[in-house]
C-alpha cells in the first residue's frame, strides 16, 4: 500500500492541538534576532488526532498520527495501541501484530492491547490468500484471549463486561475453526455476562443462522434491533434473514431503514440490495449493490455475488463472470460463489461462448470446498 502524505485537515487539527507559543514579536526590532525554536508537539496530541480519524474510519490518516506519536514516545501505550489497530485496518497485519505484541510485552496487564492482538491474529487469518500459511493464528488468538481472561478476572471494576468481551472474541475464533457448538456456547456466555449488548445478540444470531437455525437467528437479531434500533448492521442483517426466511414484505422496509440510517455504510446499503434482489426488485438491487461495492470494494464478496446473479438473470454473461470472479477471489472459501462462476462459464449467449473447461474447474473447486454439494456435482457431471 502506498504511503499517503498528511492531509491539510490533519495538519490543521495538529495546529489546533499543539500548545500555543506565548511569544510577542517586537514592533521594531533594533537588531535581527534568531527566531525562538518551535515547541515540539506532544505525543498525546498526535494520539488525539489519531483517535479522531480512527473514529471517522479514516485509517490511513489515523496511522500517520499514531506513528508520529509512537516515534516521539516509543513506549506510549495509547500510541502503540492506536498504531497497531490502524495497521490492522489497513491490512498491514504483520506490522500490526508486531506493534501490539510490543505493547503487550511492555504492559502485560493491558486488556485492550490483548483483545486487539487477538483480533489482529484473526484478521490476518481471514485476509490470507492461503490460510495454511497462517494456520497457527487462531491458536495464537485463543492463547492471547486466555491471558486477557486472567486480566479480566483480576479487575476490580467492570469485570463482567471485560469477560463478556473475551467470550465474544472466543466465539468468533471458534466459528472460524468450524466448531459451531463451542461458538454458540461462547456467545451465550458473553450474553449472560452482558445481556444488554446488541452486538453479542447479533453474533449469536449469526451463529444460529450459520448452523441453519433460522428461527433462533431471527429471534436474536430482532432483540438486537430492539436494544439498538439505530444500529445499521443489526437491522440490515435482520432484514436479510427475514427475506431468506420468506418474509420479503417485512424485510424490505427494514432493509431500507438500515440504509437510510447509514447511507455511507457499505454493509447496510448492500444488504438493502440483497433484500431487493430476493424481493425481485432488480432495479433497486442493482443500484444498492453497485453503491455498496463502491463504498467498500474489498470487504463484502457477497455483494459481487448478487451483482453476478443479477447479470446472470439478465443474460449478460460477460459481466456475470466478472462479478462472480470478484466474489470468488474475495470469498475464496465459499462454495456457492465457485459454483455460480462455473455456471456462468457453462452457459453461452451471443458473442460470449461457453467455456466448459473453466466451468469444470470451478465446479470441482466448489465440491472441494463443500463435499456433497449436489448442484455442483450435477453440474460437473454435465460438463465432463
Amino acid at each position: 500500500m502506498n504511503r499517503r502524505t498528511m492531509t491539510g485537515g490533519l495538519l490543521s487539527l495538529m495546529l489546533l492541538l499543539a500548545p500555543a507559543s506565548a511569544q510577542t514579536a517586537p514592533a521594531t526590532p533594533a537588531t535581527p534576532s534568531a527566531a525562538p525554536a518551535a515547541r515540539p508537539i506532544p505525543a498525546a496530541n498526535y494520539v488525539a488526532v489519531g483517535g479522531y480519524y480512527y473514529e471517522q474510519g479514516k485509517y490511513d490518516q489515523a496511522y500517520v498520527a499514531y506513528r508520529a506519536a509512537a516515534e516521539l514516545e516509543p513506549s506510549n501505550p495509547a500510541a502503540l495501541l492506536g498504531l497497531g489497530r490502524a495497521q490492522v485496518k489497513l491490512r498491514l497485519y504483520s506490522a500490526g501484530i508486531t506493534t501490539l505484541q510490543k505493547l503487550v510485552t511492555l504492559d502485560p496487564r493491558n486488556f485492550d492491547a490483548q483483545i486487539a492482538l487477538s483480533q489482529a491474529f484473526v484478521q490476518q487469518y481471514i485476509g490470507a490468500g492461503d490460510r495454511t500459511l497462517v494456520a497457527a493464528n487462531l491458536g495464537a488468538a485463543l492463547k492471547v484471549l486466555q491471558d486477557a481472561e486472567g486480566v479480566a478476572q483480576a479487575a476490580t471494576q467492570s469485570g463482567d463486561l471485560l469477560l463478556s468481551r473475551v467470550w465474544n472474541e472466543r466465539g468468533y475464533v471458534y466459528k472460524l475453526q468450524g466448531d459451531a457448538a463451542r461458538a454458540i456456547d461462547a456467545f451465550k456466555r458473553a450474553i449472560a455476562l452482558n445481556g444488554e449488548n446488541a452486538i453479542l445478540l447479533y453474533n449469536l444470531g449469526d451463529m444460529y443462522y450459520a448452523t441453519g437455525n433460522v428461527p433462533l437467528a431471527l429471534d436474536n437479531l430482532q432483540q438486537a434491533v430492539i436494544l439498538d434500533p439505530r444500529d445499521p448492521f443489526n437491522r440490515a442483517y435482520y432484514a436479510k434473514l427475514l427475506a431468506l426466511s420468506g418474509n420479503v414484505a417485512a424485510a424490505k422496509p427494514e432493509a431500507a431503514q438500515a440504509a437510510r440510517l447509514a447511507p455511507k455504510n457499505a454493509y447496510a446499503v448492500g444488504q438493502y440490495g440483497v433484500v431487493s434482489y430476493l424481493a425481485r426488485d432488480a432495479v433497486t438491487a442493482r443500484a444498492q449493490l453497485t453503491q455498496a461495492v463502491a463504498l467498500d470494494p474489498l470487504r463484502y464478496p457477497e455483494f459481487y455475488y448478487y451483482l453476478g446473479r443479477l447479470s446472470l438473470d439478465a443474460g449478460d454473461l460477460k459481466v456475470a463472470r466478472e462479478q462472480f470472479t470478484r466474489a470468488s477471489a474475495l470469498g475464496s472459501q465459499n462454495a456457492e460463489y465457485a459454483y455460480y462462476l462455473g455456471l456462468s462459464y457453462e452457459r453461452g449467449a451471443g458473442a460470449v461462448a461457453p467455456d466448459r473447461l473453466k466451468a469444470r474447474e470451478n465446479y470441482e473447486r466448489a465440491l472441494k470446498l463443500t463435499p456433497g454439494y449436489k448442484d455442483a456435482q450435477d453440474a460437473l457431471n454435465r460438463v465432463r
